[in-house]
């Protein structure tokens, strides 16, 4: 037997059970509603059978009928399914007679089925869901009458109204079974806000730390115990912008401008400040803030905490006083030994030549004390910025031409440097430069030297070049004491490797340091975060 519903229809098949689906009417309890108009139009119609008849995907399903005794039978025999092909529904007089019945087991065996008239089901958009419908097992070549068809048409709409409201009901229902779901979970929300804060707040005020919390604008509306234990004020005074009075006259505008970046660009917030104690007194204290945002990155919250970091900074302040007065006794004692050497060298003439050698390598290491050792402000820009480039272009000043040019030209890549790898630096180039001065290209009037420092991911390359000194002949043949200070600065001291290429037209040396070598203390900040 062929599809039913093979013909081509005016509408989707998946969006029309999609709507009988959206009614939930299928598989649910007989109703007196629609048991009613079935029995109605069964007497009207004068038919032993009438059927409220829904076409599901596979199956005609009854949701009442009369005389049928079944709630559902197979699609394949279904004459419901051929009416939702016509405009209004569909009169079969004779089904014996129509090619579209042939071989339905309805007609060619019990009940033996031979008149049909069904009215559509439709949705208010037009989708047909199904029909309600009168059958019997007796031809009628003449049809319904007109009040028959007229009370079919008028009990079809009925159905539908019927549906409607059934569909109304339970949409309703289930909004306001919806409604009462969220607002137990909202109540439930809400305690559970109330609870975490409540965990908030005796967390924060457990903490030794000052916590405080503020609105994405930045009003501050929060505040745990140990604010108002340090501070002694009383409690909300210090809410919106009071805060800004509690800094030291000094820091209140530092403070205040540092906020106002945080809260324009997002970015965390860390300060330190003096901060008025309750004693009167003014602590130091670092503060600090990040941003909480939602996940569509808008901030929500601003929480912060303000550490008293008094007793540490005075003890800071004291070990920098320490250390420059240390610092500067060390500087002494070069000038002393420098004096010492050049005393002995006076009494021992034999030793000139040893003692001027010397005084020249103690030079090298109080210049790169005076380099890295600790300064005040004072002190400060005497020195200049702490870069290795800064650091060479000082110690290379001694071998400027007499117009004050420099004859050792630094260029590449510049790096930060520290006080643990000066020694090494300054003894290396230190022992170059007196030895370029001495046999190299620096002893030539035209002779210049081309230093390039070249950062290589992890590594650090700088290429000593010597050009316009006189001919190279070939290395020498023993190693003095300046190139084994100069390896032993390198390769002991930074780790790294020294090649020395003989060129006939001057000395090239390649020094290959790991990149941490030249400022230890920045490499252990990026390991630590």
């Amino acid at each position: 037997m062929t599809d039913p519903i093979a013909e081509p229809a005016r509408w989707d098949e998946s969006e029309r059970l999609a709507a009988l689906r959206d009614y939930g009417i299928l598989d649910t309890a007989r109703e007196a509603a629609f048991d009613d108009v079935v029995a109605l139009i069964a007497r009207i119609c004068e038919t032993p059978i009438a059927v409220v008849n829904l076409i599901d995907s596979g199956r005609q399903w009854f949701k009442a009928e009369v005389g049928l005794g079944v709630r559902e039978t197979p699609l394949a025999t279904s004459f419901c399914a051929h009416a939702l092909l016509n405009e209004d529904g569909l009169v079969v007089p004779d089904a014996t007679k129509d090619a579209r019945f042939d071989g339905n087991p309805l007609v060619h065996e019990a009940p033996g089925l031979r008149f049909y008239a069904g009215r559509l089901l439709k949705t208010p958009s037009g989708l047909p869901l199904g029909t309600l419908c009168v059958l019997d097992t007796q031809p009628r070549p003449e049809g319904l009458t007109e009040l028959q068809e007229t009370a079919l048409k008028t009990l079809a709409g009925q159905v539908m109204s019927q549906m409607e409201l059934r569909r109304a009901l339970r949409q309703r229902d289930e909004g306001r079974d919806a409604l009462e779901r969220a607002l137990e979970a909202s109540d439930d929300v809400a305690a559970r806000l109330r609870a975490s804060e409540a965990q908030f707040r005796v967390l924060a005020d457990a903490m030794p730390q000052m916590v405080w919390s503020t609105r994405p604008d930045g009003f501050h509306d929060y505040y745990n115990a140990r604010w108002y234990e340090f501070t002694g004020v009383p409690a909300g005074s210090t809410d919106g912008e009071g805060w800004n009075d509690m800094f030291h006259p000094d820091d209140q505008q530092r403070a205040w401008a540092r906020w106002s970046r945080s809260l324009e660009t997002g970015e965390p917030y860390e300060i330190e400040y003096r901060l008025k104690h309750h004693s009167g007194v003014y602590r130091w204290t670092l503060g600090r803030a990040v941003a909480i945002r939602n996940e569509d990155g808008e901030i929500t919250r601003w929480f912060g905490t303000c550490t008293d970091i008094d007793e540490l900074k005075r003890l800071e302040q004291g070990r920098e006083l320490v250390s420059q007065e240390l610092s500067h006794r060390i500087k002494n004692i070069f000038a002393v030994v420098t004096a010492l050497v050049a005393l002995s060298a006076r009494q021992y003439p034999e030793a000139r030549a040893f003692a001027s050698s010397l005084r020249t390598r103690i030079a090298a290491l109080a210049r790169a004390h005076e380099f890295v050792r600790p300064h005040t402000e004072a002190s400060q820009p005497t020195v200049g910025a702490t870069t290795l480039h800064t650091f060479l272009a000082d110690l290379f000043r001694a071998y400027s031409d007499d117009t004050g040019a420099p004859r050792v030209h630094i260029s590449g890549d510049d790096a930060v440097f520290d006080d643990q790898a000066a020694t090494s630096v300054a003894l290396l180039f230190h022992e170059l430069a007196t030895n370029a001065a001495k046999y190299g290209a620096l002893a030539a009037t035209a002779g210049r030297v081309e230093l390039i420092t070249r950062r290589d991911e992890d590594r650090f390359v700088l290429t000593w070049t010597e050009i316009g000194g006189p001919k190279i002949e070939g290395p020498p043949e023993r190693q003095g004491f300046g190139s084994s200070l100069a390896s032993l600065s390198v390769e002991g001291q930074l780790g790294g490797r020294l090649q020395r290429e003989w060129a006939a037209d001057g000395l090239r040396i390649v020094v290959d340091l790991p990149a941490t070598a030249l400022s230890r203390r920045r490499a252990a900040e990026r390991d630590r975060l």
